[in-house]
């Protein structure tokens, strides 16, 4: 979502005539993105906003633009007094302050004209950095802004705002407006994409959404997360199904395996029920090619998870065997129910044992998944060039790389898988016979 934002931000900037740098001492501007998910992520954006600091000593007509979840709906105040080197405060997706700040502060603009550039500036009208025109493969759109379904350890409902689903037009323009300038792959975004459209009065939702966003001309790729397990609809899923361009790919975090500590997380569900939504998203997906993958977040030592409650989790994830399982130890954020009203009772050794012994078993499943790749052809975006290797993914959102004299960039290409491990795959180009076989589709997607 924050790279959603700071993409808005960089398309807003080159509007207003600013080019960008990768030197912070020639910036005229410098916007400080930032994240409070968890405390580390907090404890970070202070320090780089510490060091912001000499910066603007040294030069006075740097303007800093304090952004995202660090400053809130309604935090920026106390942010202000400890911050006054700072000269803009803006809310998570808001470019609006920055925008009236730089066109207008000289002669002090009107709150009732500033709030208009505001939501001018959601339109859906993105222009990329000239340094990523026709270069950048993959991007993220915001299709769900803020949250509301409040879980007890979440501080996003109270950083980001009450749940906005963007208008279905302003979506389409700004990806139409992403693919007019080389991007092939779009990722619809919320904190819980599924509920697109339930705050719309035009029957919108994400399956419907889909089906809009699928028929721009030029898009080869559509993703969406993240998913809950109470709004993940059989709708959807036969969407997904239907739908060549969306990719079988599904995130739906379960963040515990025990029925107690997913009351007190707020979830609305059980493991039961999450069980049974794994075998349905299987069992609809089941004819994508190659597959489908499902991704999960789980959190570790929530307060008052027991060794017990913890195996169960663990035997959770063993019996799913899913892809990818990201991983996190419990942080308390401040003004959530869960650090209001619960002890933070789980000695940091433990959850990071409890951490370790999830990653571990995770690996040796994601590792046992992705070796049968090996061997088989499968399509791949490819996005960029690291450190000489072509890097893509699969449709099941697999990392592959390949090395290539050959420009891949934003093609989609059958590559052979020759190794697999649980992070990564390597790949060749096909033997000759396979790639003439498919090279119509590769024209075509191309």
């Amino acid at each position: 979502m924050n790279v959603a934002d700071s993409q808005r931000v960089a398309s807003a900037l080159e509007r207003l005539g600013y080019q960008m740098t990768e030197n912070p001492e020639a910036a005229d501007v410098i916007v400080l993105n930032t994240c409070v998910v968890r405390q580390s992520a907090e404890d970070k954006a202070y320090g780089r906003l510490h060091s912001l600091r000499p910066l603007k000593e040294s030069n006075p007509h740097l303007v800093i633009n304090l952004m995202g979840c660090l400053v809130g709906i309604k935090n920026a105040e106390p942010l202000k007094k400890r911050f006054p080197f700072v000269d803009v405060f803006s809310p998570p997706s808001d470019v609006g302050p920055l925008v009236a700040y730089l066109t207008h502060h000289e002669s002090r603009l009107s709150e009732e004209k500033a709030t208009l550039e505001r939501f001018a500036m959601m339109d859906g009208d993105v222009v990329l950095p000239r340094s990523e025109r026709g270069r950048k493969v993959s991007a993220f759109v915001s299709a769900v802004l803020g949250c509301s379904h409040a879980c007890t350890f979440c501080i996003i409902p109270y950083r980001r705002g009450v749940e906005r689903s963007r208008p279905a037009n302003d979506i389409l323009g700004e990806v139409r407006s992403l693919v007019a300038q080389g991007v092939k792959e779009i990722t619809l975004l919320g904190q819980i994409v599924d509920r697109y459209g339930k705050d719309l009065t035009d029957g919108s939702s994400l399956a419907s959404l889909l089906r809009l966003v699928h028929d721009v001309e030029g898009l080869e790729r559509i993703r969406f997360l993240t998913s809950h397990p109470n709004y993940l609809t059989d709708d959807l899923l036969e969407t997904v199904a239907e739908l060549p361009k969306v990719m079988p790919h599904i995130e739906v975090p379960v963040q515990a395996g025990d029925d107690e500590i997913l009351a007190r997380m707020k979830r609305g569900y059980t493991a039961e029920d999450y069980h049974r939504l794994i075998e349905r998203i299987r069992s609809q997906l089941a004819g994508k090619t190659p597959g489908v993958s499902i991704a999960t977040d789980i959190i570790v030592g929530f307060p008052g998870e027991s060794e017990a409650q913890f195996q169960r989790t663990v035997d959770l994830l063993a019996e799913l065997r899913l892809d990818v399982a990201h991983l996190a130890r419990y942080s308390p954020r401040p003004g959530t129910v869960a650090a209001r009203k619960m002890e933070d009772d789980v000695p940091e050794e433990e959850k990071m044992r409890r951490f370790r012994v999830l990653e571990e078993l995770q690996e040796s499943i994601a590792a046992e998944i992705n070796a049968a790749y090996v061997g088989k052809t499968v399509e791949v975006l490819f996005e960029e060039k690291v450190r000489g290797r072509w890097k893509g993914r699969t449709p099941t959102n697999k990392l592959v790389f390949l090395e290539s004299e050959e420009n891949l960039q934003g093609k989609v290409v059958p590559v052979l898988i020759t190794w697999a491990g649980a992070w990564s795959m390597q790949a060749t180009l096909p033997p000759l016979p396979q790639v003439l076989s498919m090279s119509s589709a590769v024209s075509w997607r191309a």
